[in-house]
């Protein structure tokens, strides 16, 4: 069974973030039925290309296809520049919403015969700063190994200091797993070299068993 939700983005969202944050809040798998809307940024994964590419203008939004859920959202994105132009390719955190984007979401409901893997509590917390290139890799990267993991924009000094008090940080992201802190990217690449994060990944094609 399917049921829409709509989602409304003000000047200034990430797309991305938004999405997963919806993910999270209806702890359901979902994709992407429509969308219309503009962006004065886009970040976005080319094939074959290493690094997001970045695109700054007013642009809109042509096409969004993927799936979401509260581990991983997996999305494409069109959109055209001024000149239209068009652009497409792996939608990436940092991309800005202009002056706004309304979305429809399906989300699946699950069955009486099917029963849903519990995706309360994120395994993961990385707090991230706005286009912080390290926060970036440390998402794409839990996102590449389909890890569990929750994503917290730090926007202000209030959030700054609550989070401080948790972590004694200062540099981001600040990553947390099982609630207890362990640093920034470096130390999630090496805690990833250990074979520590194998333990913590979920395959999201099994979101319902």
């Amino acid at each position: 069974m399917i049921y829409p939700k709509t989602l409304q983005l003000e000047s200034g969202s990430d797309l991305l973030n938004s999405l997963q944050a919806l993910a999270i809040k209806e702890n359901k798998f979902g994709y992407v039925l429509s969308v219309v809307g503009n962006l004065s940024i886009a970040k976005f994964q080319c094939p074959g290309k290493g690094q997001a590419t970045t695109v700054k203008n007013h642009l809109e939004i042509i096409a969004l296809n993927g799936t979401i859920s509260p581990n991983k959202c997996h999305l494409h994105i069109s959109f055209s520049d001024r000149e239209c132009k068009v652009w497409a390719g792996h939608l990436e955190e940092g991309t800005t919403i202009l002056k706004g984007a309304d979305l429809l979401i399906g989300f699946l409901e699950a069955d009486k015969t099917r029963k849903e893997v519990n995706t309360n509590k994120p395994i993961v917390e990385v707090f991230t700063l706005p286009d912080c290139p390290w926060s970036s890799r440390a998402v794409r990267m839990l996102r590449t190994l389909q890890i569990p993991h929750q994503i917290k924009v730090v926007e202000n000094d209030d959030d700054f200091n609550t989070l401080h008090k948790r972590s004694n940080y200062s540099s981001f992201p600040q990553i947390f797993i099982d609630e207890e802190f362990i640093g920034g990217y470096s130390e999630l690449a090496d805690f990833h070299a250990s074979g520590k994060l194998s333990s913590k990944r979920v395959n999201n094609s099994t979101y319902f068993k």
